[in-house]
């Protein structure tokens, strides 16, 4: 059956599975800590850049038509941030709380989008969410370091130059747009490393999961998840439908905005002297609860 075809939830289950594997085998597998933190490492700087260059590379995307996405992903992130920067007034949490909670009204999980848009569109569901992470990406990298500044060590800005989701996808984009091939022995290699990536990268997701900080700022941590899970994706679905998006720039558009908070947030808030624990709890929180909300978001951009 087309993937099209299918109904959302059967999509969705699969990937939550993975999610639900990481987590199980991270408590009981009797694997040591140091593996988990190489294999996210391996997944962020090898498998996910080579499935992006590899995806984009291939792709030969119409820009003109992707254009309105952009806008409409822009407008919503940028809706995510001031909607966190209001939280700072709605609550009186001590400032290293807000900043890492910040982050929960905008930033997004790339592995679990990532393996949604391919099971929607294939290779070119992750070339159209990639396109879209190439803008997003550094902007709500700018935005939470920005936030999370004063708790900083002066290296993120080498970090954010250096992303390898950001330079995969400059580095797909230019192949796309001025024709190259890639060689076939390196697309070959590409392809077995892409083919690696959704799978590791979505038990990685579950094995990270942390659900012992449901009581520490309460009122940060459910404000920052009801923006997540339900006013962005009811932004993006509203400014999908003024710009006239259809087709795979809708979907992807209503995709990005509805997917849970990443685990980078949550590295980033305890390496910039942020609350790492709020950020924590918000990433388990979003992540399991949109396993009922993005399929329910989802439906209505079909």
């Amino acid at each position: 059956m087309p993937a099209q075809a299918m109904p959302i939830v059967a999509i969705i289950i699969p990937i939550f599975a993975l999610i639900l594997l990481g987590w199980l085998i991270r408590r009981h597998g009797g694997l040591a800590e140091g593996f988990w933190r190489d294999l996210e490492r391996l997944i962020y700087f090898i498998f996910f850049p080579a499935l992006l260059f590899h995806s984009l590379a291939h792709a030969r995307l119409d820009l003109l038509a992707a254009w309105p996405m952009v806008v409409v992903g822009v407008l919503f992130t940028l809706t995510g941030m001031g909607l966190g920067r209001l939280s700072k007034n709605l609550f009186h949490d001590p400032l290293p709380v807000y900043a890492a909670a910040f982050q929960c009204s905008f930033r997004f999980n790339s592995f679990i989008g990532l393996a949604v848009a391919e099971a929607l569109h294939g290779k070119a569901g992750i070339a159209a969410l990639g396109l879209l992470m190439g803008v997003l990406v550094p902007m709500a990298n700018l935005a939470a370091v920005a936030v999370l500044a004063r708790h900083g060590e002066g290296r993120w800005l080498r970090e954010l130059i250096g992303n390898p989701l950001i330079l995969a996808t400059a580095a797909g984009l230019a192949f796309s747009l001025t024709g190259l091939e890639v060689p076939e022995l390196a697309s070959t290699t590409l392809e077995l490393l892409s083919r690696a990536s959704l799978p590791l990268g979505l038990i990685a997701v579950g094995a990270g999961l942390r659900l012992d900080a449901l009581d520490h700022a309460r009122g940060h941590l459910w404000y920052g998840v009801a923006v997540k899970l339900l006013i962005l994706p009811a932004v993006a679905l509203g400014l999908s439908l003024a710009f006239g998006l259809t087709g795979i720039w809708f979907q992807t558009a209503i995709l990005l905005a509805a997917l849970p908070v990443s685990t980078v947030a949550y590295v980033l808030a305890n390496r910039m002297g942020g609350d790492g624990r709020i950020i924590a709890a918000q990433v388990a929180v979003t992540t399991l609860l949109s396993m009922i909300t993005l399929p329910l978001w989802l439906s209505l951009s079909r």
